[in-house]
């Protein structure tokens, strides 16, 4: 199983998911893409079987600036028949409680639009916030984390979702 993490984070939340997934399934440093400094274009996704998705939720639930390219790309030119697709990223219940981690419901649209298989779903129920694009189904379609409210519960957040992954992924 080939896994390369794919993320942007502004306030360092995500990026610290992403490093936290890096370590929990070995992956190579070269395979973890910061989406500001790392992507190029469309082909990088192709050489994984496994992709896990990270970003901040930013205005009216949109995902992080560095991702409006990529996000183009996939909705034009994206193919992910038989990629197995897990999301991640960092909201505030408080201040957008409205679109608490919506940037990971709008990477399950395109995602799953474009072929890809979601895995990664959680219970919202130890959450706090009035409505988010990543409950799908009555779960968040991934990990959603708060550091500014609910830091108390980032790493078991953390540490659970993980263990879903892997069984998810038979691991």
């Amino acid at each position: 199983m080939n896994i390369g993490i794919f993320y942007a984070s502004a306030g360092g939340s995500t990026k610290e998911v992403a490093e936290k997934l890096a370590e929990s399934f070995d992956v190579d440093e070269e395979s973890v893409i910061s989406m500001e400094e790392d992507y190029d274009d469309l082909d990088q996704f192709e050489e994984y079987d496994v992709l896990f998705i990270g970003s901040s939720t930013w205005g009216q639930g949109d995902p992080h600036f560095s991702w409006v390219d990529a996000l183009l790309e996939i909705d034009n030119e994206g193919d992910f028949e038989g990629k197995k697709v897990a999301f991640f990223g960092a909201g505030d219940c408080d201040k957008h409680g409205e679109h608490f981690c919506s940037a990971l419901g709008k990477f399950y649209q395109l995602f799953t639009k474009v072929g890809a298989e979601p895995i990664g779903a959680i219970s919202k129920d130890d959450y706090t916030y009035k409505s988010s694009l990543a409950e799908i189904d009555g779960k968040f379609c991934g990990l959603a984390i708060d550091n500014h409210n609910e830091a108390d519960k980032t790493e078991q957040r953390i540490e659970d979702w993980i263990a879903v992954l892997k069984s998810d992924l038979g691991v």
